[in-house]
C-alpha cells in the first residue's frame, strides 16, 4: 500500500515568499530543542536551523540546542506544553513521527493545537538497512526470515512503537504476504543515533529509519542499504533498490520541520516564521538538505496547519488499516 500523502512530500514544493522578521520582537537567548539523544533527524534539523539562522544574521545570539529524549518526543512536548507554553524563544524539531504520535495517543491528551506548527523545510524517504557483514543481501532475504519467524528479525528504529520508523517495516511486511503485521520485532531507541548504534552492536538486525541519517554509515562501509522506499531509485545512489521494484508496493516519506510553543506571543510566531522562510530560500541551507539527501517541502502559515491536519488524519487511518489503535 502506498502513503498517498507521504509519497507526494518528497516531490511537491509549496512556493512560499520571504519575509522579513517582525520588527516588534527579537530573539534573545534562542533555543531549539530536539526531542531525542544526539544522532538523528531531530537533532540534524535543530542544529542545521542553528547554524543558518546565526550564519545569515537572523538570529544575533547563537541557538542553544537541546537533547531532550524520551518518549519518542513525548518528553520534549510535555515539556513545552506544560513549563514552557508562552516562551517566545523557544522552536523544536518536528517530524512525520510528531503527527504520528498525536494521531495515536501516545502524546497522552495531546492535539494539534497544543504546539504552534511553524514550518515544513524538507521531506525524505524511509530506508532499511542491514550491516555490512549481515546474511540478509536482499530485502526479499530479510523479509523471507520473517515471515518464517517474526521474532527472529529484530528491526531497531529511532522512536517508539506506533512511530513512522515502525509503521514503515509494517508495510513492508504486509506487503510480503504477512497477516499480522503487529508481531514483526521493532526494537525503539531514543533517536536514529541510538538506533544505529543497536544495529552496529549486533543488537538488532536491521534498521529502520530515514536515508539521511544513514547516509555516513553507508558512505563509510558499515552498512548496506537494502531497500528505500522512494517511488523510484536516487539519482545520486542509483545502486540502492526501491522496495517498490523488489516487489512491496510501499513509498513513504518522513517531513522535516519544526513547532512552538502555543503560547508564545503573536510577535514571536511571526518572526519564527519569517526567518524560517529567510533559511529556506538560503542556497547554502538547500545545498545542505540536498547533501543528506532531503527534498524541499516547504508549508508555513495556515498551509502548515492544514498539512499537519492532513497528516494526523492519514496516520490515523492508517494505523487502524495495520492495527495499532483501534
Amino acid at each position: 500500500m502506498k502513503l498517498t500523502r507521504a509519497s507526494a512530500f518528497a516531490t511537491v514544493a509549496l512556493l512560499v515568499g520571504v519575509g522579513t522578521a517582525s520588527a516588534e520582537f527579537k530573539a534573545e537567548s534562542p533555543q531549539c530543542i530536539a526531542p531525542s539523544n544526539p544522532g538523528g533527524g531531530w537533532d540534524f534539523i535543530c542544529r542545521t536551523t542553528a547554524k543558518y539562522l546565526f550564519d545569515l544574521g537572523v538570529i544575533e545570539d547563537s541557538m542553544q540546542v537541546t537533547n531532550m529524549s524520551g518518549g519518542g518526543g513525548g518528553v520534549a512536548f510535555a515539556h513545552v506544553t506544560k513549563e514552557r507554553n508562552e516562551d517566545d524563544n523557544l522552536i523544536v524539531a518536528a517530524s512525520m513521527s510528531t503527527s504520528a504520535r498525536i494521531a495515536q495517543g501516545i502524546y497522552e491528551d495531546a492535539t494539534q493545537d497544543d504546539v504552534h506548527f511553524l514550518a515544513t523545510f524538507g521531506a525524505e524517504y524511509g530506508a532499511i538497512a542491514v550491516r555490512a557483514d549481515s546474511p540478509f543481501q536482499t530485502l526479499k532475504d530479510m523479509m523471507d526470515a520473517i515471515l518464517e519467524d517474526p521474532r527472529s528479525v529484530g528491526i531497531a528504529g529511532g522512536s517508539s512503537v506506533g512511530s513512522f520508523d515502525h509503521i514503515k517495516p509494517m508495510l513492508v511486511a504486509r506487503e510480503a504476504g504477512m497477516e499480522d503485521v503487529t508481531q514483526l520485532k521493532y526494537v525503539s531507541f531514543d533517536g536514529g543515533g541510538e538506533a544505529m548504534t543497536g544495529l552496529l552492536s549486533g543488537a538488532t538486525e536491521a534498521l529502520s529509519g530515514d536515508f539521511s541519517e544513514m547516509l555516513g554509515f553507508l558512505e563509510s562501509g558499515d552498512i548496506r542499504i537494502i531497500g528505500i522506499m522512494a517511488p523510484e531509485r536516487l539519482a545520486n545512489y542509483p545502486d540502492i533498490p526501491t522496495a517498490k521494484e523488489l516487489g512491496y508496493d510501499v513509498v513513504g516519506a518522513n517531513w522535516r520541520g519544526l513547532y512552538m510553543p502555543a503560547g508564545a506571543s503573536d510577535e514571536a510566531k511571526e518572526f519564527w516564521s519569517n526567518a524560517i522562510k529567510t533559511m529556506v530560500a538560503d542556497p547554502g541551507f538547500q545545498a545542505t538538505l540536498e547533501d543528506a539527501a532531503i527534498a524541499p517541502f516547504n508549508n508555513f502559515g495556515d498551509d502548515m496547519q492544514n498539512f499537519v491536519a492532513g497528516s494526523i488524519a492519514d496516520v490515523t487511518k492508517l494505523s487502524k488499516e495495520i492495527g495499532i489503535i483501534q
